[in-house]
């Protein structure tokens, strides 16, 4: 039993490094990096850099064949450096969209400031600095090249708009004319406490010729450096379909192979630690396809191509989508489209972290406070393993109780451990005590804290959210490290509790535990020190009542 013990909770050591290593690559160092770009934007520029020379290899494929039955050409169109950009500002967004191709180039999420404690200095979720390239791109494709693609210059009415108080919707339009006769305006809808903005195209036809174009859009970013870990928060392209409603498809597979698949409803996204940028295309359009490609060794694009849009001369047609950017909030990626919410991504743990926050989400609306949501929730979760718990601790007294027997049986066969684990087996069928029952709680309770592990790490809802006095962000580590000492007294009260190991060498080991973990908790989410703080001093409390009641003390 004892071996056994300790393998599960050096097993346990092993795993709580990893989760450490994985979250400085995660949080931490990705955090000081965006600290660092942003200050490095600000200091050159109220706008960031226009990004390289766009050519037609991030242009989605072309129908295959133009009316006569030959392959179309795509010229190659290069951005001009010196673009204007339309300044868009909402309660919740900051945006400049280029009149080159009118499509996003920088967003800034005035809600989430980057730290706490610089509340005026919000997450830069998109940008066109090439050091961290992520845009959006959108257009007409059509096989003659007489509609405006993603490279295209139109003019706006405006240099910047500005959402008013009392005013629910922001409309900016932009236009684009051609010299056949053809005539396109392009219109955002922003929304008052809204990441989901609606684009129209109103499509005006006097070319004296029927006109017909795929409508796309599609979003373009670099690839983030290599990361190594046990466990990690994805970056990368999501599609989403009615067959397979959540697939990943990463940088390294776009660089083996394009995607493409089609769909009759789903959407398009780009996802990150917090935030995700989705295509949502109208559930009216049918046949819509998907597709991911690789451009360069750094860029990527994902995006949707729509139903072809035809318009005899003398027509005006009309095509929409809608494209969410901003926070993985459930509730408003859940009103956004359907299984949007799946790109806050648990892992393979979601069957437990999804109920996990649900559960912390209605302990919330109670308590207005998360970090006291965390510990209702490890109150209820003790409630639930009550009894497996208390039959754990039973067979952990009934073992405390014979440790003098144990001693004794040590003393008699010495050395020789054969005899004295065959002795020792003996003893427990003879006392009826199971030796593997106090691994249980161990093993009940590491899935679980994987589980909130990656709720911690996923929702954003707990993002910066704070708890009492110094605790002021439940994702970050203890700034003074007291939770992690109170873990660590915790666990070795606990060790008090249980019966001492025969060798003298685990029992060295043991007593190490608490300060090995004391170790790996201080860089550990505050939050999940906090769960796994009262799940101790439960355990200490109910442990002590049954070690007390049988005897054992």
């Amino acid at each position: 039993m004892d071996n056994f013990k300790t393998y599960i909770i050096f097993g346990l050591v092993i795993v709580s490094l990893l989760l450490w290593d994985a979250w400085q690559k995660d949080y931490v160092r990705p955090l000081a990096a965006q600290q660092q770009a942003t200050m490095a934007t600000s200091e050159n520029s109220d706008l960031p850099s226009i990004s390289p020379s766009a050519s037609q290899h991030d242009l989605p494929d072309l129908p295959p064949v133009t009316e006569d039955g030959s392959l179309p050409e795509v010229n190659q169109v290069v951005a001009t450096s010196n673009a204007n950009k339309i300044h868009i500002k909402t309660d919740v967004l900051d945006v400049y969209i280029d009149t080159q191709g009118a499509d996003i180039r920088n967003v800034a999420l005035l809600k989430y400031p980057v730290e706490s404690n610089t509340p005026d200095v919000p997450v830069q979720f998109m940008d066109d600095n090439a050091s961290h390239f992520f845009v959006t791109q959108s257009g007409l494709l059509n096989v003659s090249n007489k509609a405006p693609i993603h490279n295209s210059q139109y003019t706006a009415e405006s240099s910047s708009y500005v959402l008013s108080a009392g005013q629910y919707t922001l409309d900016v339009p932009f236009h684009w004319q051609s010299e056949e006769g053809l005539s396109v305006i392009k219109t955002y809808h922003f929304h008052r406490d809204s990441y989901l903005i609606d684009i129209d195209y109103q499509i005006t036809n006097n070319s004296g010729e029927h006109f017909s174009a795929y409508p796309y859009a599609q979003f373009n970013r670099t690839k983030p450096g290599k990361r190594k870990g046990f466990v990690y928060t994805y970056t990368g392209a999501v599609f989403s379909s009615e067959e397979n409603h959540y697939e990943k498809v990463d940088f390294d597979d776009l660089d083996d192979a394009d995607f493409t698949g089609s769909a009759s409803t789903g959407w398009v996204a780009m996802i990150q630690h917090y935030f995700v940028a989705a295509l949502v295309p109208e559930p009216q359009q049918k046949e819509k396809s998907f597709y991911g490609k690789s451009i360069n060794e750094r860029n990527y694009t994902a995006g949707m191509k729509m139903p072809t849009i035809s318009i005899e001369d003398g027509n005006t047609g009309k095509t929409s989508y809608k494209m969410y950017l901003g926070p993985k909030e459930h509730k408003r990626l859940e009103a956004a489209a359907e299984n949007l919410e799946l790109t806050v991504d648990f892992g393979k743990l979601t069957i437990i972290s999804k109920p996990l926050f649900w559960l912390l989400e209605k302990l919330h609306k109670i308590t207005n406070n998360w970090g006291w949501a965390i510990v209702l929730l490890t109150i209820l979760i003790k409630l639930a393993f009550f009894q497996l718990s208390a039959k754990s601790y039973r067979s952990m007294a009934g073992m405390r109780k014979l440790t003098p027997k144990l001693a004794t049986l040590k003393e008699r066969f010495g050395d020789d451990k054969q005899k004295f684990n065959a002795a020792m087996m003996d003893l427990y069928r003879t006392e009826k005590i199971n030796p593997l029952g106090g691994c249980l709680p161990i093993l009940v309770q590491m899935p679980v804290f994987l589980a909130f592990y990656w709720v911690l790490v996923e929702a954003i809802e707990l993002r910066q959210a704070p708890f009492i006095f110094w605790l002021q962000d439940l994702t970050a580590m203890d700034p003074y490290f007291i939770l992690p000492v109170l873990f660590g007294l915790s666990m070795f009260f606990q060790q008090k509790l249980n019966p001492a190991p025969q060798d003298p060498a685990q029992a060295m080991v043991m007593k190490a535990f608490p300060v090995i973990f004391t170790v790996f908790f201080a860089f550990f989410p505050s939050g999940l020190v906090l769960y796994w703080v009262v799940n101790n001093v439960l355990s200490i409390a109910q442990q002590w009542y049954i070690t007390k009641k049988l005897g054992a003390l």
